[in-house]
């Protein structure tokens, strides 16, 4: 592979350039108006404008980066995560083009990408799912009816969503009646078609995933799994690995049904296979939520503990190579955490853009950042808020997360709001620091802090 086009932006474009430029190829870079001064663009080998700051104008324009990709003479392209990373028509078209593909076959991102056949074809191949409905439900008096034999609390989702985004919990059926209403206009809005889910929804669980690398020879590999249970509107703000709390009887099962669904639907380069896991340590079960058929966020925290680069597998399975290291022998050492700093107030999470005018990294042992802005860049509303993640690895979790507040009370950032504040708060909180921590953590936190006396400035974000 000579050259790869990186079609996205901000701290994941940056990451997969720095691996490209690693491994001697030659990185390409595309990139919206608004974002022309940003780090990724100034480090690529070559960039490309693609147009307005509209993702539909720019990120999400098929037909510009493929024409960028033409025009540089790219023979890969990297999606990242967001925008068309989990487009099958956008992985057809750039295979049709003759180019490669960094991800997953087209087919197995379209059957993964609505979250009914996934939930039918995972069960199908032995993992277990939560009670729902095996097929969209596509008028209200159908959800009611699907509601009464599921039981409530439920999870209204859009079948054809993703990233956190069209979900709703509701306790009875006017809360149903309402939210099934707005997550179907949502769906079709953002997705469309407004095709719902209903899921029985699990209160008090933890949201662990499992990384797993599906290789050229049809091998399925796990590379243990993540916490991602800190999170706000359905959208993670902390994750971990290897997962606090877990019964290693239920790891060990959860790992061999993700390697089991991965090679059931014939899964090729990196994805992850996320899961709900409920009841008390000793006595835990756990359930398929969905899959994500890309590299997520969050995948720095299982390299820091297994040691190995993520982006460089996903470009050798995409050019038919084998790992770069043998995968049967590696293990996991040590704890890493990580913190997704945004450009968003620290109490009620509204996005906050603006002009960095002060921007000073953590460094150190241990520490690394993946940052997409630096001191006298913007955040603007047009994108999600993420600015960087500042990624911690130690012998133990305890150690990590020591290192984790010496590190984020380092990090200096004035300009746009962010939620710094909320990670010493966070690291604070008894059961984040004991692990015994759940999806509702957050909520409590919130539930538990008097509300403030204005509401803070925001901006729109583009989530992803």
């Amino acid at each position: 592979m000579e050259s790869l086009l990186v079609a996205n932006r901000g701290e994941i474009a940056r990451r997969i350039i720095g691996t490209a430029k690693r491994l001697g190829i030659r990185a390409i870079a595309v990139h919206s108006d608004a974002d022309a001064g940003l780090p990724f663009v100034a480090e690529a080998d070559e960039a490309v404008g693609l147009g307005p700051a509209a993702p539909a104008e720019s990120y999400r324009h098929a037909g510009r980066i493929l024409d960028a990709a033409r025009r540089t003479g790219a023979v890969a392209i990297h999606p990242g995560y967001g925008f068309l990373s989990e487009n099958a028509d956008f992985a057809r078209q750039v295979e049709e083009a003759g180019l490669i593909w960094v991800g997953p076959p087209p087919a197995v991102i379209e059957l993964m990408g609505d979250k009914i056949n996934a939930r039918n074809a995972f069960a199908a191949a032995g993992m277990p799912v939560a009670p729902g409905t095996p097929e969209p439900v596509t008028e209200v008096a159908a959800a009611i009816d699907a509601a009464a034999a599921i039981g409530y609390p439920l999870m209204v989702k859009a079948s054809a969503g993703g990233g956190g985004m069209g979900m709703a919990v509701v306790h009875d059926e006017d809360g149903l009646r309402k939210q099934y209403a707005a997550v179907s206009a949502f769906a079709e809005r953002m997705f469309g078609e407004g095709g719902i889910l209903l899921e029985r929804y699990y209160p008090d669980a933890k949201h662990v995933e499992v990384q797993i690398l599906g290789l050229t020879d049809g091998t399925v590999v796990a590379l243990g799994e993540r916490n991602c249970s800190v999170q706000r509107r359905n959208q993670k703000l902390v994750e971990e690995a290897p997962s606090p709390g877990l019964d290693s009887e239920l790891r060990e099962q959860m790992l061999a049904a993700a390697v089991q669904a991965g090679r059931a639907v014939g899964y090729r380069n990196a994805g992850t296979v996320e899961c709900l896991v409920y009841g008390e340590r000793g006595a835990q079960s756990y359930v398929f939520l969905e899959m994500n058929t890309r590299l997520q966020v969050e995948h720095p925290v299982t390299e820091a503990v297994w040691g190995i680069d993520l982006v460089e597998q996903q470009l050798r399975i995409a050019a038919g190579r084998p790992p770069s290291v043998d995968l049967a022998t590696l293990r996991p050492r040590g704890h890493a955490v990580e913190f997704r700093v945004n450009a968003e107030d620290p109490v009620r999470f509204l996005p906050g853009p603006g002009l960095i005018t002060t921007w000073t990294e953590p460094a150190g042992a241990g520490i690394r950042v993946d940052a997409g802005y630096a001191e006298g860049n913007r955040v603007t509303p047009s994108y999600d808020s993420l600015m960087a993640k500042v990624i911690v690895h130690a012998d133990s979790r305890a150690a990590a997360l020591a290192r984790a507040r010496s590190a984020l009370a380092s990090f200096a950032i004035a300009g746009p709001k962010h939620n710094l504040p909320f990670f010493t708060e966070l690291l604070g909180e008894l059961s984040f620091a004991d692990g015994t921590y759940s999806t509702a953590i957050v909520t409590r936190m919130r539930a538990a802090r008097p509300r403030p006396e204005t509401e803070p400035a925001h901006g729109r974000a583009d989530q992803r």
